[in-house]
């Protein structure tokens, strides 16, 4: 009597399909697509995220110039000015000049206008200004403000980047991959990198008293300051802004 061996699949075509898809190991090949793949994918996650942290320090380092302290003299209640003298104390005589012209404009209001002092005591050097001689300057044409900067800090660092070598595509995955990416490597001489950085200090004095009495002051952050006009729009920008905002000046009618 023959014998009667039970059905391997008992769900049929489907069971069969299943059973040999359950046994069937995968190929060398596909594994390795596979590993392959992830790795590419790994390796251009890291690399985005790399660059993504480059552009951050970038941004970081190219910042302009910050208020970092601000102060009013809660003390003070005096009346809204009407004749206000800017004074940059130290820096290059052009640099001054320029920083002067700039603020005045910002600050000057129909009825409150702003001089540079370059148009009344020459300062080539930036020499000391007699005090007797700035007192009667404000007497004689009777401003009632004057406004002070000057650089508390200015650095200049040289550092040496070295040369190294790199390559425009990194990718290792496959061998001719690899290949490709090691033969042509292309090499980038060493250079010197100079930063330049200052930080600037301002004060709003009223002349109403005798010997002037502080109504504002503000301090910026250490600020790069490779382009002295970008950074000088930069400090009058936001200078302007705060005392618009201190209400020491009015805001500029729209």
């Amino acid at each position: 009597m023959p014998t009667i061996r039970p059905d391997p699949y008992p769900h049929g075509t489907i069971g069969q399909l299943r059973h040999l898809h359950l046994l069937r190991k995968p190929s060398y090949s596909a594994y390795r697509s596979a590993s392959l793949l992830n790795g590419e994918t790994n390796l251009r996650t890291q690399c985005g995220g790399l660059i993504l942290l480059l552009l951050v320090f970038v941004v970081a380092a190219s910042a302009g110039p910050k208020l970092e302290v601000s102060w009013k003299n809660p003390n003070y209640d005096g009346a809204k000015f009407k004749n206000i003298l800017v004074l940059a104390l130290n820096g290059k005589a052009a640099n001054r000049a320029e920083f002067e012209d700039e603020l005045v404009a910002a600050i000057t209001r129909p009825a409150a206008p702003a001089s540079p002092s370059y148009e009344f005591i020459a300062r080539p050097d930036a020499t000391p200004i007699d005090k007797k001689d700035l007192r009667e300057l404000i007497r004689e044409q009777k401003f009632d403000a004057i406004v002070v900067a000057r650089l508390t800090k200015r650095e200049t660092k040289t550092t040496y980047v070295e040369g190294q070598a790199w390559s425009p595509y990194p990718y290792y995955g496959t061998f001719y991959g690899f290949y490709d990416e090691v033969a042509p490597v292309i090499y980038t001489p060493g250079y010197l990198e100079t930063e330049k950085t200052a930080q600037v200090e301002l004060n709003f004095y009223s002349t109403a008293k005798p010997d002037g009495e502080l109504v504002w002051t503000g301090t910026t952050n250490t600020f790069d300051v490779s382009s002295a006009m970008k950074s000088i729009k930069g400090l009058v920008r936001i200078y302007a802004k705060a005392l618009e905002q201190e209400s020491i000046i009015d805001r500029p009618a729209k």
